[in-house]
């Protein structure tokens, strides 16, 4: 069922929600007071290249899903699965005979994680498990046990599948990313975990805060050419980008769960004007605040719809 909702937006409406698409751009929309959203199908269907800020981990039962994405085609078969990052730009066919669930979710509820740094790689890149491994069987486990509190709706579900998500990544990174203590590491010798750490955690304590690169190497006790690199080969990003995104990630939250007007949360997000806001948070989510509060929140709130006429004000704005 496609609908036009303004300017080069569409809907399409499937039994669990909608999948709002402006371009390549996809807005994944979420359940009131959560964020993930799990599709299931058995249609068959080709989806042209298309991108969001969810990461989508495709898991199927039946048939196959061909994905193309970074110059590479993935055959996801059954038990077999596939992790696709936020923001990666990919296609999608699925064959006749198709059974599959696509499981998205927002990775920013685990910026605040002192070790997530550690494994900032597997977020940021395609994990495919192929092989009937022990490590693919426990992730589908975990992965059905995830669906089925989904779908059950009990209290608290919403954080007992991040649980379940968290698992899922602490044995990941325990596959790829652990090496042995006697191994060399290069890395390790440069690097104080500790102090690291600590300094995420300031940040996460002070981000709201006119916290500089300056200020993050005093408390690391560094220099900050010298910390700006260790924080990058600690982290993977500039701490800018880390500061940034954790900003945003915190408005994003308040655009959806508060009415506050945006300007304010501009302010008590750690943005010094509404114009960097508006840029930065475009930059980042693809869409303006206005715009992105109106997708998400309450898009879906208790079965209904947002109505339409808003998403097209919010699109002019």
């Amino acid at each position: 069922m496609e609908r036009r909702l303004s300017a080069g937006a569409e809907s399409s409406q499937f039994p669990d929600g909608f999948r709002i698409l402006q371009g390549k751009q996809e807005y994944i929309t979420y359940i009131e007071h959560s964020s993930i959203r799990i599709w299931p199908s058995d249609v068959a269907g080709h989806y042209d290249t298309h991108m969001h800020s969810a990461v989508e981990i495709v898991l199927p039962d039946r048939g196959e899903s061909v994905y193309r994405l970074q110059d590479q085609e993935y055959h996801v078969g059954p038990g077999q699965i596939l992790f696709i990052p936020s923001g990666c730009p990919h296609e999608l066919t699925e064959g006749s005979d198709i059974l599959r669930y696509l499981v998205l979710f927002e990775p920013s509820p685990l910026d605040g994680l002192q070790d997530i740094p550690d494994i900032r790689g597997l977020l940021d890149s395609p994990i495919y498990l192929p092989e009937p491994t022990e490590l693919r069987g426990q992730v589908r486990d975990l992965m059905n046990q995830l669906i089925d509190c989904y779908f059950h709706r009990e209290p608290m579900w919403n954080t007992r599948c991040y649980a379940w998500l968290l698992q899922v990544y602490a044995l990941l990174g325990r596959e790829y990313l652990l090496v042995p203590s006697d191994a060399p590491d290069e890395r390790r010798k440069t690097i104080n975990p500790e102090i690291m750490n600590s300094v995420i955690t300031y940040i996460n304590e002070h981000f709201t805060e006119d916290i500089s690169l300056e200020r993050a190497a005093d408390f690391a006790g560094f220099s900050k050419y010298y910390f700006s690199r260790l924080f990058r080969e600690f982290s993977g990003i500039t701490f800018s980008e880390f500061l940034i995104s954790r900003r945003v990630n915190f408005a994003a939250n308040l655009l959806i769960q508060t009415r506050e007007p945006v300007h304010e949360i501009a302010a008590s997000s750690g943005f010094s004007s509404i114009a960097t806001f508006n840029r930065v948070f475009r930059d980042q989510k693809k869409c303006t605040p206005t715009q992105y509060r109106v997708i998400y929140s309450g898009m879906i709130s208790h079965g209904t719809l947002f109505p339409e006429e808003r998403l097209a004000q919010a699109e002019s704005s």
